[in-house]
């Protein structure tokens, strides 16, 4: 996509919308998410393998893409939206990269011990593991945030990436990556996203913690800390007022593209990054952190 083409399709607002589902559908969006500007990749990937959990849209496909783009095959890992998979899976193709698609809810322990072993059934071997589902529920008072609700958002927010990083692990060799997606709220708060935000601080400390115990191993773990970003969870997850206005709160005025947050990922997953670990990129538009 050229260049003025790119900027002339990212809006400052959007309009509004709601859907009810979450993790919600990029088809169903509008505008359509951009999580591809058309550049190509340089190789800095080549011949690896990548996991990545959420990774049929939003930031996880923008990720998914780049990553094909940059030599590695990849491990597509999504709930139960099948059509945003299957696109992620064609951009893929259309590079020339190879992907395996696994539908499985991380929140079963089991199912996250199945992706680390189809994967390496598909591909033999697992090089870099990206945490990224998530599932957020606005609620104006801590009051209003019932069992459920908690137990459902600290599952599939932290619980996962445990789950996961645990049967990954000892598959991977020196060299490998882990990358966590955190937020903007853990470090700044969210008073709609108090349960929320509490698990993107744990991703923090999770991320910074497991440096340390995978150091010795020759594995690096980061993070990437994403402000606003236009995707299917924003949507499934606020009202058409709240989506109207989202991203306006930043420096910069508007919401990311997901294309412009995946960068962050490939930097990590590569040797570009061979003397970070424990660290937390932030994406976020100019807020200072």
């Amino acid at each position: 996509m050229a260049k003025d083409a790119l900027k002339a399709a990212m809006p400052e607002s959007f309009p509004p919308q709601h859907q009810e589902h979450q993790p919600g559908k990029e088809t169903e969006m509008e505008p359509r998410p951009i999580y591809d500007d058309d550049a190509p990749g340089c190789g800095r990937l080549a011949n690896k393998v990548a996991i990545i959990t959420g990774g049929d849209s939003g930031i996880g496909r923008a990720v998914a893409v780049s990553f094909a783009k940059e030599g590695a095959s990849v491990a597509i890992v999504y709930l139960d939206q099948q059509e945003d998979a299957e696109e992620t899976a064609a951009t893929i193709s259309k590079y020339g990269g190879k992907s395996l698609l696994i539908r499985a809810d991380v929140r079963q322990e089991a199912n996250c011990a199945n992706i680390a072993e189809s994967t390496l059934k598909e591909f033999g071997h697992i090089d870099i593991l990206v945490n990224n589902a998530a599932v957020q529920y606005p609620v104006e008072t801590i009051e209003g945030i019932s069992a459920e609700q908690l137990e459902q958002t600290f599952t599939t927010n932290i619980y996962a990436y445990f789950y996961l990083t645990k049967h990954v692990v000892p598959h991977l060799k020196e060299g490998a990556s882990i990358i966590n997606t955190t937020s903007i709220t853990a470090f700044q708060g969210n008073e709609l996203l108090i349960d929320y935000s509490s698990t993107k601080g744990a991703i923090v400390a999770f991320t910074r913690s497991l440096s340390q115990s995978l150091m010795k191993k020759g594995i690096r773990v980061n993070g990437v800390a994403p402000g606003p970003v236009w995707t299917p969870l924003i949507v499934s997850s606020f009202n058409e007022e709240q989506v109207a206005k989202f991203g306006k709160n930043v420096p910069m005025g508007r919401a990311a593209q997901p294309f412009e947050i995946a960068g962050c990922y490939v930097f990590l997953a590569s040797k570009d990054a061979a003397f970070v670990t424990g660290q937390i990129l932030h994406p976020n538009g100019g807020v200072p952190v």
